[in-house]
């Protein structure tokens, strides 16, 4: 959580972009992406110097060689704004024609993920103006603090204010975290998001474990595999991946295992890789049979990217791997063989244990499309009993294009923390204390009675019901209304008090022209 002098950094460098002509969000992140790195890469260099001078020697290799002084960011933030756009702009041949920004494509795995992804990346900023003001106030944020600027950057990233293509749009941060709670992910999980994005997912299931069980990283081998091999993503946008990379990299997991390009293509055959994997795949994109991983199609033959996705995380997971992801509505309840294939797979080859009906305005401003969250374990052998439906019809911000936050953000963290806490003063605007609440009494086996009345948002629906609904999981099939009785006049009353009030009318008129004369 940042405070609001922070946001006001952020917002007046936002404001400097936008001022300064580049008003397209995902470029205003990334130029802002690429000047976070080379400070990064410079305070890097700064204590590598600092142990030498204290020890005399390290076993670090240096990232800057002495002829490059000039490229860092420690020199060229004080010079004057025409110098140091110069050092962006144009190659300087006794630096051997490099630019500070050429340089972050010069170092390779040497610089970590992100600059493993910097090959296409090009530098937008066209005036020295505007790249001195920018520079200036990065160099004031607070960044060596690993949640401090995690939470820069995620709010910077919040800024994002236009739809992606191909249906993808950024998915609410406490809607994430939701997900993660639900799942709750264990040391040795190996996590996967198969439709990366910024990476919220994989960074929420990493700040899980710091905010939920903090010992665990004294441990060696914890901390070996949350380095390494907890974290994987699969992202076809190049874009996205550099941000993706240097968020992850900002929130303290510096060596994800992420993989460029389509997650449905042939060349993908991860197979029972993955014990959890939180996704919010593109919805409503289209792909060629001839495109899309055979393997995809052995479960549902489909064009449809939201129905491939769901073959692709079933291929993905391992035996006993757990899933969350975020689905359209038509997924519950389309009509189409390959629509009633894929929820027929999940209800009796796998175990679906819960469908949460999310309301329709949590992507605004993106898009007002029907979700939910399909909740469910790889078995290969089923397992399905009862599933848990649960209507969500309050997130904690107002469901309109402005989505305003209904609950303070201090408060809004209770409930993650202690939901219980929270229930009377989040009810009516926010559900999410009740979902984890529910969801854990389902999970610890305690009684059900208090699950069967499906006049309530939350209730169980034994399997049975579901196989005789052709598979339905739409919410609306088994929720049941209660209408409450209205009880109207006889139309002979109506009649009479509608001539006693034209009565009354007429003889205010005749009271009227009397005053008039």
């Amino acid at each position: 959580m940042i405070t609001g002098e922070l946001k006001s950094q952020i917002d007046r460098i936002w404001n400097d972009f936008w001022t300064g002509g580049i008003s397209n969000p995902l470029t205003v992140i990334e130029q802002f992406t690429y000047l976070i790195f080379l400070k990064q890469l410079d305070d890097k260099q700064i204590l590598i110097e600092k142990e030498i001078a204290m020890l005399g020697g390290t076993t670090k290799k240096m990232i800057y060689a002495d002829s490059q002084k000039e490229l860092r960011w420690s020199y060229f933030k004080d010079k004057d704004p025409e110098v140091m756009f110069d050092l962006f702009r144009k190659p300087q041949r006794h630096l051997n024609d490099l630019t500070a920004f050429d340089f972050m494509k010069t170092l390779g795995a040497d610089g970590g993920k992100f600059t493993e992804y910097i090959k296409g990346a090009t530098f937008m900023i066209d005036t020295p103006k505007l790249l001195d003001k920018v520079v200036q106030q990065i160099d004031k944020l607070p960044l060596s603090n690993r949640d401090t600027k995690g939470d820069l950057y995620e709010y910077m990233l919040g800024k994002i204010a236009e739809a992606g293509t191909n249906g993808q749009f950024r998915t609410p941060r406490h809607i994430i975290r939701m997900m993660v709670e639900l799942t709750q992910p264990k040391a040795d999980d190996t996590i996967c998001d198969p439709s990366l994005g910024t990476a919220g997912f994989l960074v929420a299931a990493g700040q899980y474990f710091h905010d939920k069980h903090d010992k665990i990283f004294l441990d060696k081998n914890f901390r070996e595999h949350y380095n390494t091999n907890m974290f994987n993503g699969l992202e076809i946008d190049p874009s996205m991946m550099r941000i993706a990379s240097m968020n992850l990299q900002l929130h303290g997991i510096e060596s994800p295992q992420l993989v460029g390009g389509s997650a449905l293509a042939e060349n993908n055959t991860i197979n029972g890789k993955y014990s959890l994997v939180l996704a919010n795949p593109p919805f409503k994109g289209a792909l060629d049979y001839d495109e899309v991983e055979s393997s995809l199609l052995q479960i549902t033959k489909t064009k449809k990217t939201e129905l491939l996705f769901l073959s692709l995380i079933l291929r993905m997971l391992k035996l006993g791997g757990r899933a969350a992801v975020i689905v359209p509505d038509g997924v519950l309840f389309g009509s189409s063989g390959a629509h009633k294939n894929i929820r027929k797979e999940l209800v009796e080859n796998q175990q679906l244990q819960g469908v949460i009906s999310l309301p329709s305005g949590v992507f605004k401003p993106y898009a007002g499309v029907s979700t939910a969250i399909l909740l469910f374990t790889k078995t290969n052998s089923g397992g399905t009993d009862k599933v848990w439906f649960y209507d969500m019809q309050a997130d904690g911000f107002s469901l309109d294009d402005k989505r305003n936050p209904q609950i303070s953000e201090e408060v809004f963290e209770q409930c993650f923390n202690n939901p219980e806490s929270v229930l009377e003063e989040f009810r009516g605007k926010c559900d999410i204390p009740n979902i984890l609440l529910d969801w854990k009494s389902i999970n610890e086996k305690r009684p059900t009675e208090n699950f069967g009345d499906r006049t309530q948002k939350s209730f169980l629906v034994p399997k049975a019901d579901i196989v005789a609904n052709d598979y339905d999981l739409s919410i609306n099939r088994y929720k049941e209304i209660v209408y409450d009785e209205v009880v109207y006049e006889k139309p002979q009353t109506l009649i009479a008090d509608i001539k006693a009030i034209d009565q009354k009318r007429m003889e205010a008129m005749k009271d009227l022209e009397k005053m008039l004369g």
